[in-house]
C-alpha cells in the first residue's frame, strides 16, 4: 500500500510538471484543415526525349572515288531511284573494258580448246594420237571453260562498280543531312561512307523517350502521351506509346529504358533532333475522394491532444493522416489506403468519408505566461 501511494505520488507529480512546464503553458498548436474532397486525379510519369523521323535511311556509297556531282540538297523531296549524287566513272569504266576483252580472249582460248579435244578424239581410233593426248585436250578445255567463268565474274563485278558510280535514292522522301560536298573524295575500303540522310515520312514521327526504373513499371504500350518542344513555348502536342523497350541504359549507376511514342505531324512543324518534354498519363480517376499530399507528409507537434495512441504502423500503400474534430483541438490518427497521385493530392480508397477535415499543418502559438502584466504605456 505505501509503494502504491509512492508511485501515485510520483505520477502526480510528472503531471503537474508537465502541466507547469513552459512548453505546455507558452504555447498551442493551431491546425490548418481541409475538407475531403471529391474530384478528378490524373496521375503522370514526366520525361525527355527526342524527335526523329519513323524512318531514317543513310546512303551511302558502295564504291570510292570522287564526287562528280550533287543533284540534291537539304530539304529536297526524292523518290526511291533517283540519282541523288554521281562519282567520276573513267577509272570504272576502263575496268569495265579491259574485263570485257580478258573475257573474250577466255572465251577464244576455250574454243582453241574445244577444237583440239575434237580433232583427238578423231585421232586415237586411227592411232594417230595416245589416249594420254585425248585426256590432255579434255583437261585444257575444262581449265578454258573455268577461265571463262571467272572472266564472267570480273566484268559483272565491274559494270556493277560502274553503276554504283550513280548513288540513288533508296526511299521516297527528304534529305535533312548532307555531308559531303562536290570533290570530294569517298575511301570505302574500311566503311561505306555516308553522304545523306533521308527521313522516309516527317509527317509521321515518334519520340524516343527515357524512362527511369522507379517509372517503367507503370507505362504501356496503348497510354497517351502529351508533350512540348522550346520551339513552340506554350504549345503541347500528343501521342501514343506504341513500344516500351526492355533493353536497359545505364549511366553513372542510374537504370532508364528507352520508350517510343508515335506522333502524328501533318504541318510538319516538328523537326527532326528536337527535344520533348513529355508527359505520360500512365492512370486516372473521376469522382474519387482526394487530400492534399502534405496531410500525409504532416506530423503532429508536441503538446497535440490524439483520441488515440495505439495506432498501428501503417503497411504497403496505406499511411497515416491525422482528421480535426470539432472543438479544433483534437486530431484523431487515421489509417488510409492510397491510390495514385499527380504529386498536388492522392486518391483516398479507404478510411476517410467525404468533409473529413484532415490536417495539413500547424502552428504553435506562444501564451502568456500566468499572472503577466502588460507594461502601462508611456
Amino acid at each position: 500500500m505505501q509503494r502504491f501511494m509512492q508511485m501515485t505520488m510520483a505520477c502526480l507529480g510528472v503531471i503537474s510538471l508537465a502541466g507547469c512546464s513552459p512548453g505546455s503553458r507558452s504555447s498551442t498548436p493551431r491546425y490548418d484543415a481541409v475538407a475531403v474532397q471529391r474530384g478528378n486525379i490524373i496521375q503522370l510519369v514526366t520525361a525527355t526525349g527526342s524527335l526523329s523521323a519513323v524512318v531514317s535511311v543513310d546512303v551511302g556509297s558502295q564504291i570510292s572515288g570522287t564526287i562528280k556531282a550533287l543533284n540534291v540538297d537539304f530539304n529536297s523531296t526524292v523518290k526511291k531511284g533517283d540519282i541523288v549524287a554521281e562519282l567520276d566513272s573513267a577509272l570504272y569504266k576502263a575496268s569495265v573494258h579491259q574485263a570485257q576483252g580478258e573475257l573474250a580472249s577466255a572465251k577464244a582460248a576455250r574454243e582453241l580448246s574445244r577444237q583440239t579435244m575434237e580433232r583427238k578424239k578423231v585421232l586415237v581410233p586411227q592411232r594417230a594420237a595416245t589416249q594420254a593426248d585425248l585426256d590432255k585436250a579434255v583437261a585444257e578445255l575444262a581449265q578454258a571453260e573455268a577461265l571463262v567463268m571467272i572472266k564472267e565474274g570480273v566484268l559483272e563485278k565491274a559494270q556493277t562498280d560502274l553503276g554504283y558510280c550513280r548513288i540513288v535514292a533508296p526511299v521516297d522522301g527528304i534529305v535533312i543531312s548532307r555531308k559531303v560536298d562536290t570533290g570530294q573524295t569517298l575511301a570505302a575500303a574500311m566503311t561505306t561512307p555516308v553522304l545523306f540522310t533521308i527521313a522516309q515520312d516527317i509527317t509521321k514521327m515518334h519520340i524516343s523517350a527515357t524512362i527511369s526504373e522507379a517509372d517503367i513499371g507503370m507505362v504501356a504500350e496503348g497510354q497517351s502521351a502529351e508533350f512540348s518542344v522550346d520551339a513552340f513555348p506554350g504549345e503541347v502536342f500528343s501521342g501514343k506509346v506504341v513500344q516500351v523497350r526492355k533493353a536497359p541504359s545505364t549511366t553513372n549507376n542510374v537504370v532508364t529504358y528507352q520508350t517510343i511514342i508515335d506522333v502524328d505531324n501533318p504541318n510538319q512543324k516538328l523537326f527532326p533532333g528536337m527535344t520533348a518534354e513529355v508527359s505520360l498519363v500512365v492512370a486516372s480517376r473521376e469522382n474519387v475522394l482526394v487530400i492534399p499530399n502534405s496531410a500525409l507528409r504532416f506530423t503532429p507537434p508536441y503538446g497535440s491532444q490524439l483520441t488515440r495512441l495505439d495506432l498501428p504502423r501503417p503497411v504497403r500503400s496505406q499511411r497515416r493522416v491525422y482528421v480535426l474534430e470539432p472543438d479544433e483541438k483534437t486530431l484523431r490518427p487515421v489509417i488510409i489506403n492510397c491510390g495514385i497521385t499527380n504529386g498536388v493530392v492522392t486518391e483516398v480508397l479507404t478510411g476517410l468519408a467525404e468533409k473529413d477535415r484532415v490536417v495539413v499543418a500547424a502552428a504553435v502559438e506562444k501564451l502568456k505566461p500566468a499572472g503577466f502584466v502588460p507594461p502601462a504605456p508611456q
